[in-house]
Parts: structure tokens; C-alpha cells; sequence
């Protein structure tokens, strides 16, 4: 142990006496290091706003829409009976509902606002998982009766209303005069894309009596209970559709069914692979610093040939020298993993910052990309090192 302490103290010697040298040596490791951990930081950050933005559409729900598999030709509509039969008829389903969507002009205290009108119910909100944080929800006599009542989004409030004064106020949407009863949570995403807080909510016979003139549904969504395979609902769902919507065998379904599990999945197969693809790039300049460091090990061997031949001489050993000399690769190689370490950490909080995405601290990759530099120090390292230890004392010591 005591020589491994010395060798180390020789080692940093060795390392002060050259320091410009010795850092412009190890800034191949730096920015491999920091390449590396950055990019991988950045693509789980990506990763993780992404899967965020899906789960603004609720977890383990299925979104139903019609989709016509013939050009120019409209599929036909839901209703509200297929809608109570999916609810009704599948095991695992914990809510289906509803919705219609219109543009609308909001009007507020001589404010007006270009917003989404969204005909929903109780239902909905369960599935999507939307918190009324202000007020409160729709009451089973609202929907049932299609009163003018209104939920706002955040982004409506902050639009046209004064903080503090909007449960209880009179606005009008469109044509439609109504009294706000809530207000809901800020939400990631919404069905259909579009800022999910610019939107006022109406029970789903109000928007459809008022502003769609019909009873259909545009969409649907359905909301499964996790103990249950997704993929057996997913079916069951496919054939009572099919059976509704009297879809002969051979025929293409005129609807459509979206997984956000199966979202999910694919967002984070896909930036897996890309943030491993550019994690790879980025480690080739890993290697390229392990030769940088090989080739200045070997030139510190020709420079003190002459010192290690009076180390032989008066009796050092050969594995000695070699350890003295892979020490002082391994100990640039961690330096400059520990100061790639320190330059990830403010490129990630940088970057993380600039494009408003989470940062997400991964202790795993740190830890792998440290060591890793050390490994280069070994593996490139080893070679000088054992150049130094094969040298002849003699022709070491005639060494000019």
C-alpha cells in the first residue's frame, strides 16, 4: 500500500510539472465524457416530456375515432348508445365518454378570447384524469339537462378574467351565455393536439345542442382497468364495434383505436435508440483520447529514459517502473473524467433550461462514464508503461 501511495505522489508530481500539457492531454477525455453523459442526459429529458405530454391523455385509455379506409367518403359517427354499450358490455372498462369540439370567441368583462368549446361529463374527466383544482365538476342534473354551465382552462382565465374573480361569473361563449363553476388543473396535452389549457368545458348535450346541432360524438374514450390486458380489450372493443357499425368479415374497420400505452412504448423504444446512436458518436472521442494519451505517455518515456535508467540501476524493479507509469495514465484519464463529469452537469442544466425540458440526474451513466475513463487510462496506458519497464539500464543511462 505504501508504494501505491508513493507511486500515486510521483504520479501527480509528474502531472503538475507538465499541467498545460497534461490538460490539453486529457481534453479528448473531457469532451468524450461530457459528450456522452450530456447526450444521454438530453435524450432521457426528451424522453421523459414526451411520455409526459401522452399521459396528459390519460393512463391505459383507448381514444376511438371514426376513420373512413375509403378517400372522400365520412365514416359514420358514434353515439352516445355506443358509447353506454362499450361501458356496459367489456370487462375492465372503468369509464367511456364522449366528446365534440367547436371553435368559439369567449367573451368576459369586455375581453375577448379565439378558444375551444368542449362538450364533456364526469366520465371524460375520469379518463382523462382532468382535476377541477378550482370550484367543482358537472353534476349528473347539468349533464342530463344540458345547462349552461362552463369549466375553464387556466389559459381562459388568464386571458380574460381578474385572479381571484372567476367561480360564479357570467361569460359568453360564441352565442351561449354561461356561469363558470370550475376551473381545471393545467394540463400537458389534449386529444386532437392544440394547447390543452386553452378550453372552456360544457356538458356534452350543451356543445352538441348549441353549437354542433346533432347528437354525435366525435371522439370517444375509454378508460381500462391496468389488472387487464390491454390487448384482450383492445379486441373485445374491435369486435362489438364491428358488430354496431354492421362491418361485414373482409372489410376494413371505418374507425380507429389508439393505444397511450402503446404511445408510450414507442416514444421510449425510439429515443432509446437515438440517444444510445448518439451516445456511441460521442464516445469515439473517448478513444480518441485514450491515444492522445498513449502518444504523450510515450513521449514522457523517451524524455526520462535516462531517469529510468538510474531508477534500474540502483535496483528498482521493472513491474515499478511499469506501475509508476500506467499510474500516471490512469490518474490524467480520471481527471479528466471527473472535470467531463463537472461539464455535463452545466451543459445538462444549461441546455435542460434553454428548451424548458425536465433535467433528470442519472447516477448510473456518471458513475459508468468515470469509470470508463479510467479503463481507457489502463488500456492505453499499458503499452508505455511497459515500454518504460523493458528498457535496458545501460542504454538507458547512455540516453542523451
Amino acid at each position: 500500500m505504501r508504494m501505491f501511495f508513493a507511486t500515486l505522489l510521483l504520479a501527480l508530481r509528474e502531472i503538475r510539472r507538465h499541467l498545460l500539457r497534461s490538460f490539453l492531454t486529457t481534453l479528448g477525455i473531457i469532451i468524450g465524457v461530457a459528450a456522452v453523459i450530456t447526450m444521454v442526459t438530453l435524450g432521457r429529458s426528451v424522453t421523459a416530456n414526451v411520455q409526459d405530454d401522452i399521459a396528459g391523455l390519460g393512463s391505459n385509455v383507448f381514444i376511438v375515432f371514426p376513420q373512413s379506409s375509403e378517400p372522400n367518403v365520412a365514416p359514420p359517427p358514434f353515439d352516445g348508445e355506443d358509447i353506454r354499450t362499450v361501458e356496459n358490455q367489456i370487462p375492465g372498462v372503468r369509464n367511456a365518454a364522449g366528446s365534440v369540439t367547436s371553435n368559439a370567441v369567449a367573451f368576459h368583462n369586455g375581453q375577448d378570447w379565439q378558444t375551444s368549446v368542449q362538450g364533456s361529463d364526469g366520465e371524460f374527466f375520469a379518463a382523462q384524469s382532468i382535476d377541477v383544482v378550482e370550484g367543482r365538476p358537472f353534476n349528473e342534473e347539468e349533464e342530463a339537462r344540458g345547462e349552461s354551465v362552463c369549466i375553464v382552462g387556466p389559459k381562459v382565465v388568464e386571458e380574460i378574467f381578474v385572479a381571484d374573480a372567476v367561480i360564479g361569473e357570467e361569460m359568453r361563449v360564441g352565442n351561449v351565455s354561461c356561469r363558470v363553476i370550475g376551473v381545471v388543473d393545467e394540463r400537458s396535452s389534449a386529444v386532437g393536439g392544440g394547447d390543452a389549457d386553452d378550453v372552456v368545458f360544457m356538458p356534452l348535450k350543451t356543445v352538441q345542442r348549441r353549437f354542433i346541432g346533432n347528437s354525435n360524438v366525435q371522439y370517444f374514450v375509454v378508460k381500462y382497468d391496468p389488472a387487464y390486458a390491454s390487448a384482450t380489450i383492445q379486441q373485445q372493443l374491435v369486435d362489438l364495434l364491428r358488430e354496431r357499425r354492421v362491418i361485414q368479415e373482409g372489410e376494413d374497420n371505418n374507425f380507429n383505436i389508439i393505444d397511450t400505452a402503446d404511445i408510450n412504448n414507442t416514444v421510449d423504444d425510439v429515443f432509446g435508440q437515438l440517444t444510445l446512436l448518439v451516445a456511441m458518436i460521442a464516445a469515439i472521442s473517448l478513444f480518441v483520447g485514450g491515444i492522445g494519451i498513449m502518444n504523450i505517455m510515450l513521449v514522457s518515456v523517451t524524455e526520462r529514459t535516462r531517469e529510468i535508467g538510474i531508477r534500474l540501476a540502483i535496483g528498482a524493479l521493472a513491474r515499478e517502473v511499469r506501475l509508476q507509469f500506467l499510474t500516471e495514465a490512469i490518474v490524467l484519464c480520471c481527471f479528466g473524467g471527473l472535470i467531463g463529469l463537472l461539464l455535463s452537469l452545466g451543459l445538462s442544466l444549461l441546455l435542460t433550461s434553454t428548451f424548458e425540458l425536465p433535467f433528470y440526474f442519472d447516477p448510473t451513466i456518471n458513475i459508468l462514464s468515470f469509470l470508463f475513463s479510467g479503463v481507457l487510462g489502463i488500456v492505453f496506458g499499458y503499452y508505455p508503461a511497459h515500454r518504460a519497464s523493458k528498457l535496458d539500464p545501460i542504454d538507458a543511462l547512455r540516453h542523451e
